[in-house]
């Protein structure tokens, strides 16, 4: 049996309510399937299953607010449905002897020969917890077909077979209803006396509720809590550098005249994939630092920052940017912007992210230092695009300038690795036709 536990959905995360069940015990599921929505201070969060198996029990109802780690659910893999039944097995012993019956060595020689698939013990394969609850209920395993994975009996079979065993016990065991005596005219037959009705007493008043807090202080003090864990704990180190972004605009400003406004392309779209190839070059600044050292991801997922419109941030993961080409991470930003502000994330977008890329150019912002969140060891930001004299060649003239800084975790890079990034970044925005 695996344990489905409550996930953390972010460094800044103690707890979550669960606010559905999508599943019930009995149920397939596989992996990628959402199978609850937990609410958090960021929003309801739909939680995905990482394995495939059939749900045993639910231990959590719908209302309670769950710690991080705790057990919500067990779930039984594939591996532990294909639990093969011993057939029992005949003294050859006896037989040899001849203390057994011809007749009886004939059949039991037949049942060894049996396949088991023509038993009704779901092919001869059964769940542990199946066994020990049939055993518990007292219901006969050859009475049950098996509805897992090649008709293997799970616990959900063993307890829709004692709830039929039990209506049938109810039924046979129920008296009959007196018929009325013949002579006696229905009309005279006096309705049963009933007993007095007790005064109904006021139910106890209700206990207080606290008074829920609103769900922008609750992002607020959320965010806060990661901020000081990373203050804290994060010896950061800051770079910045200015990129010319007048051949990268010229690309995409060219390149958008061809589309139609549906599919046009957004600056962010172009950084996010620049991003991704720069960290390819310096995979120290892609990963988390657990346990006192670096894990580096193979993965490049980065965390987009995602303003709310009722207030607050939160960075979602796109998965794969790097493995994405432009137009899939066009329809990956808008999907995860709308379904961001809608409240529709999945658990996988809350804790994926293995660095974050942080925009605030739209805000006329020129210059972003961020702060990592843990257990990120990087943060990538971006200013405004500004028009700014640039001298190249000796020459004057005037180009259009992005600010790109990276925060860094000294504990897993240095600034030479982060400076190298950033001319990695550079280079690839100069070469925007390649992305």
């Amino acid at each position: 049996m695996t344990d489905f536990r409550m996930p953390s959905l972010g460094a800044d995360m103690e707890d979550g309510t669960l606010v559905l069940w999508k599943i019930k015990p009995g149920d397939r599921v596989k992996r990628g399937d959402i199978i609850a929505e937990v609410e958090t201070a960021k929003g309801v969060i739909e939680i995905e299953v990482f394995l495939d198996g059939l749900v045993d029990e639910i231990f959590v109802t719908p209302g309670s607010t769950v710690p991080v780690g705790a057990v919500m659910a067990r779930i039984c893999t594939d591996e532990e449905l294909v639990i093969p039944v011993t057939p029992r097995r005949v003294d050859m012993e006896k037989l040899i002897h001849g203390s057994e019956t011809a007749q009886a060595a004939t059949a039991a020689t037949q049942q060894l020969e049996a396949p088991l698939k023509s038993s009704p013990t779901g092919g001869g394969r059964i769940s542990p917890l199946a066994r020990k609850v049939a055993a518990d209920l007292g219901v006969d395993l050859s009475t049950v077909m098996g509805t897992g994975p090649g008709g293997a009996i799970v616990r959900a079979d063993i307890e829709r077979a004692a709830q039929v065993k039990k209506a049938a016990e109810v039924k046979a065991e129920a008296p009959k209803p007196p018929e009325k005596p013949a002579s006696v005219p229905e009309a005279v037959i006096q309705p049963e006396a009933k007993a007095p009705v007790e005064a109904s007493k006021p139910a106890p008043p209700a206990e207080e509720r606290k008074p829920a807090v609103d769900f922008q202080t609750a992002m607020r003090q959320a965010i806060a809590a990661a901020m000081s864990r990373s203050n804290r704990d994060i010896p950061h180190y800051y770079l910045e550098t200015h990129i010319d972004m007048s051949k990268a605009l010229h690309w995409l400003e060219e390149e958008n005249l061809k589309r139609s406004i549906k599919e046009r392309l957004l600056l962010a779209v172009v950084l996010l994939k620049a991003t991704a190839k720069a960290l390819i070059e310096v995979p120290e600044l892609n990963g988390y630092w657990v346990d006192d050292h670096l894990q580096t991801s193979e993965a490049i997922n980065i965390g987009f920052a995602i303003s709310l419109r009722q207030g607050g941030l939160v960075t979602p993961a796109i998965h794969h940017v790097d493995l994405k080409s432009l137009d899939e991470l066009r329809e990956a930003v808008n999907d995860l912007i709308t379904r961001t502000r809608a409240g529709h994330l999945r658990s996988s977008e809350m804790t994926d992210a293995t660095i974050t890329l942080t925009s605030l150019g739209d805000r006329g912002v020129e210059k972003v230092f961020g702060v990592i969140y843990p257990p990120q060891v990087a943060l990538v930001g971006f200013g405004k695009v500004i028009e700014q004299a640039w001298v190249e060649n000796g020459m004057i003239g005037i180009r259009q300038v992005l600010v790109a800084s990276l925060a860094g975790d000294h504990r897993a890079t240095d600034g030479h690795r982060g400076a190298i990034f950033l001319e990695a970044l550079n280079r690839h925005l100069q070469e925007v036709e390649k992305l």
